[in-house]
């Protein structure tokens, strides 16, 4: 019997599970493309903003590892230096002649390039 129409007389109307089945579905067939969406939503949010943040974070990490003494470093402040003492935690950085100055490792932003201490002795 088609959806919505009548049973004839003398007769009973179908059980609602049959009407169930008729009209509604199952739970994939209804919210399926939305969980698709999500899913491909999720997958463009990673890989475009989740995994090259791990990248430069790990990147970073590596930079921190590898100082040494002697580095011309600029930290996250913008302070220039060349790095005289170095630890765990702590880099000692002479930021001019007889000036030092203790930072933490993790607040080392980088290696000096020329371009950048360029600007700084304007």
């Amino acid at each position: 019997m088609p959806p919505g129409a009548t049973p004839p007389p003398g007769t009973t109307a179908p059980p609602a599970e049959e009407e169930q089945k008729q009209s509604g579905g199952n739970f994939l067939t209804q919210c399926g493309p939305q969980i698709l969406m999500l899913a491909v939503m999720f997958g463009i949010f990673y890989f475009l903003l989740i995994r090259p943040q791990q990248k430069k974070a790990k990147e970073h990490q590596e930079l921190l590892r590898a100082l040494k003494k002697g580095d011309r470093v600029v930290t996250n402040g913008g302070i220039f230096g060349t790095i005289t003492g170095i630890d765990d935690r702590i880099a000692v950085i002479e930021i001019s002649e007889k000036v030092r100055i203790k930072v933490l490792r993790s607040q080392v932003a980088g290696k000096a390039d020329s371009s950048l201490e360029s600007l700084n002795n304007r």
